[in-house]
């Protein structure tokens, strides 16, 4: 089986690559967005299959033991397993996956300091960590996130907005990640993923026997029919993702929101989404449709113009 799996993962990996160098490297490269060499290029992919692979082999031992043991019931266990696998990564990712790619520091910007517990004072939270996320060594763009649950949630500040930002910006960006951390926005995801994760193997449940037999596998637990099993869970990943990102802008929203009733500075917020979008080369008004499908977050316009609407109201 581990031969077996190996085989169609490096054909999948064949097949992938010239896309990952395309689109992560060429392209970034092309627009000015990436300062990495080809070799550090190289390192990180080396890195990423290093903990991926033993990942999905494990995995895919898991789901194939449960399809010969429990045939019946395998999706229930499966997606429990799925989901705690998940919790788990949620969880290290800031200490354990994170430092792998990306070094990381206490933020020592006194000033963003004093403006982040001002901002926990008015929320009335404990503060969560804050650091410094050292992606300027391979890209231009900025950005910040909430990552981690528990003991390990913190907010990650990248180099390059620490250097490219005002005091106000930062703030106000701040606010909207201290708005996640309010809200539990992170373990709303991970509600979502979970309700998914039971969604996709019961429909693999349904499908996958009556197509293993139309193709001539040899039962449901045939490890031959891994192929198929990966196209199902692509397929179905495909048609939820307009919902998951209509859901993830929904999120983004309320942070937005957040951020501007907390600071009461629009301008700072309109500036820092400008800035946002120029030095990530973001399209600020892209097609509808693609924005429907695609983006996680709202378009440029449509934040900038929610920061509009804000003001109208409260003058």
């Amino acid at each position: 089986m581990l031969v077996y799996v190996l085989i169609v993962g490096v054909i999948f990996k064949v097949v992938q690559l010239p896309l990952a160098y395309y689109s992560s490297y060429h392209v970034e490269h092309r627009f000015g967005l990436s300062r990495q060499t080809l070799s550090n290029w190289i390192k990180d992919e080396l890195k990423g299959l290093a903990v991926s692979v033993p990942l999905v082999v494990a995995a895919i031992e898991v789901i194939y033991q449960l399809l010969r043991t429990h045939p019946a019931s395998w999706w229930i266990y499966a997606s429990l397993a799925f989901i705690t696998f998940v919790i788990a990564v949620t969880n290290l990712a800031p200490v354990l996956l994170l430092p792998l790619f990306f070094n990381f520091k206490p933020v020592e910007n006194e000033d963003l300091r004093k403006r982040v517990d001002r901002l926990a004072r008015r929320i009335d939270i404990p503060l969560c960590g804050i650091f410094e996320w050292s992606l300027g060594d391979k890209t231009r763009k900025a950005n910040a996130a909430v990552v981690g649950w528990g003991n390990t949630r913190r907010i990650i500040v990248s180099d390059t907005l620490l250097q490219h930002f005002s005091g106000e910006e930062i703030e106000v960006i701040m606010a909207h990640e201290l708005c996640h951390h309010v809200k539990n926005h992170i373990w709303q995801g991970i509600a979502l993923q979970s309700v998914l994760t039971v969604i996709a193997f019961y429909a693999a449940h349904r499908l996958l026997p009556p197509l293993s037999a139309a193709w001539g596998f040899g039962g449901l637990a045939d490890i031959a029919n891994f192929p198929l099993f990966a196209l199902l869970v692509t397929i179905l990943s495909l048609l939820v993702l307009p919902g998951v990102n209509y859901l993830s802008r929904r999120l983004e929203r309320t942070a937005d929101l957040h951020a501007l009733d907390i600071t009461g500075d629009a301008l700072a917020f309109v500036s820092s989404m400008e800035k946002l979008a120029d030095l990530n080369l973001a399209n600020k008004s892209p097609n509808k449709i693609i924005e429907f499908i695609f983006y996680s977050h709202p378009s440029v316009e449509d934040r900038i113009k929610l920061a509009a609407d804000r003001v109208g109201q409260n003058v």
